[in-house]
């Protein structure tokens, strides 16, 4: 493995304790307040509408170290930290990237996790450029967001777009038809001339993101279109390309029940006519079209509530007048495919391993959708769970009785007799995920703005259930940075 050692004004090169030493030595609270605070700055500036400030004060902030540092954490403690480049660096710890000479022409060029497809990134940019440029976006892209949006945005969730839906369509009197929209290739095809005019961003930086192509079987193809592929900031530019559309739809139909909800670049319009939803799939195309993009009309469709429609993962729909939001049959579907193909590659694993690899998409499919009427499909998805995991007892042991497997592998535990678990772990049960409301977030607050909002909600929500109702008091904050 090659080392990314930069020498040190002596020309002597750093060793491995000396890197990790300084990067130990780092104080992670004072550096983040210190991008918080230039952040917080940047915000005000944005409301204010104050360009020339935000500009003078993006400059500051991602030329500052402590900005710098965090990048390289949130580069170097990816998934993809272990796999070398094109170059076959590996650089294998954090110790390793605190060493690279910030003033080389190198210190700009991780190297390319070698993929089937992979963005390349040139010499004057890279994975710590993109994060670096990242969090100097973030504050103005929050600050002018649709304020109904909630896709890779700070604090916000789909569980809080499917919340708002919920009070947009669950009165007698809300909208009846819905705009299901769907944008082609979205991230792929954005226009590169709209994103350098409007993206307020050092261009010749923005530029360098742009144009750094994808590498497939060691060829490189530049891009002329999209956002950086699997690029950090890539969900930050798509965002910032479909901001407007919900101011202007509210303008063109004021006090008409006309909402807009978008998750990313997943949308609803909700409308009181079928002509009125028609019209404003007609005002978002073109919407679309200066930028570069367009629906997809195949996928594009126009909804009554009765007939329900899918977001997200949930289904939406209407019985006698009343709206109930389910889990999607696509989404129960694809979670029963996840855990049987588990269950079957499992076949030498021992019971343990089994429980470990099926709790956490267990815990991670429930908690999606424990905010809605899932009870009964959490109930099934148990009996499924029974299912396969008792052929998996008998085909490992299929010369036994099943009293013989039941006991090998089912124990009681408190009111329950078929609890399958070991001495240390026990499989988790879908039913046991209780149902509760989910509140949606303030919809003109800003993470910058109204911080400690956020963080008290968010504190509010990973309480268990029941939850406690007592005030949380925080004495620090944490970081909006991670």
């Amino acid at each position: 493995m090659k080392v990314c050692h930069s020498p040190t004004p002596q020309g002597e090169k750093h060793t491995d304790k000396e890197l990790t030493r300084q990067w130990n030595s780092i104080d992670w609270e004072k550096t983040e307040f210190i991008v918080n605070r230039l952040q917080t700055r940047i915000a005000k500036a944005t409301h204010a509408g104050k360009w020339n400030l935000v500009k003078r004060l993006s400059y500051l902030l991602t030329h500052s170290f402590s900005a710098k540092l965090l990048a390289v954490r949130s580069v170097t403690q990816n998934k993809g930290k272990r796999t070398p480049g094109v170059d076959g660096v590996l650089w294998g710890t954090l110790a390793l990237c605190i060493g690279q000479d910030a003033s080389s022409p190198e210190s700009h060029r991780p190297p390319v996790p070698r993929a089937t497809t992979a963005p390349y990134l040139h010499p004057e940019t890279g994975k710590n450029d993109e994060a670096l440029y990242a969090l100097a976006l973030q504050p103005i892209a929050e600050t002018t967001a649709d304020a109904r949006s909630f896709g890779f945005r700070l604090f916000r969730s789909a569980q809080d777009a499917s919340e708002y839906a919920f009070t947009c369509l669950a009165k007698k009197t809300s909208a009846q038809w819905i705009l299901e929209g769907d944008i082609r290739g979205c991230f792929d095809n954005i226009a590169h001339d709209w994103l350098r005019e409007h993206i307020p961003m050092d261009r010749s930086v923005l530029a360098q993101f742009l144009k750094a192509g994808y590498i497939f079987e060691d060829r490189l193809f530049p891009t002329d279109r999209g956002t950086p592929q699997g690029g950090i900031i890539s969900p930050l530019l798509a965002n910032m390309t479909l901001d407007g559309i919900e101011e202007l739809l509210a303008a063109k139909f004021p006090r008409m029940k006309v909402h807009f909800i978008r998750y990313a670049d997943d949308f609803l319009v909700t409308a009181p006519t079928k002509e009125i939803a028609e019209e404003a799939r007609d005002i978002i195309q073109e919407f679309l079209a200066e930028r570069g993009l367009e629906l997809s009309m195949e996928k594009t469709v126009i909804t009554h509530i009765d007939e329900g429609f899918d977001f997200l993962g949930y289904n939406f729909r209407k019985y006698t007048g009343k709206l109930l939001i389910k889990p999607s049959r696509k989404s129960i579907e694809t979670v029963t495919e996840k855990i049987g193909r588990t269950v079957k590659k499992a076949q030498a694993w021992t019971q343990d391993a089994l429980i470990k690899a099926l709790n956490p998409i267990i815990r991670g499919w429930t908690n999606y959708h424990r905010h809605n009427v899932a009870a009964e499909t959490f109930r099934k998805l148990d009996e499924y769970i029974w299912t396969v995991t008792w052929r998996w007892g008998r085909r490992r042991h299929s010369d036994k009785g099943r009293r013989w497997i039941a006991r090998r592998y089912w124990h009681p535990e408190g009111t329950r007799n078929w609890v399958f678990r070991t001495e240390e772990n026990k499989l988790l049960k879908c039913s046991d995920t209780k149902i509760r409301r989910h509140s949606c977030p303030k919809l003109d607050a800003n993470p910058y703005l109204d911080r400690k909002y956020f963080l008290e909600r968010r504190d509010r929500m990973r309480q268990p259930t029941p939850r406690n109702e007592t005030r949380t008091t925080f004495l620090t904050l944490p970081p909006l940075t991670g």
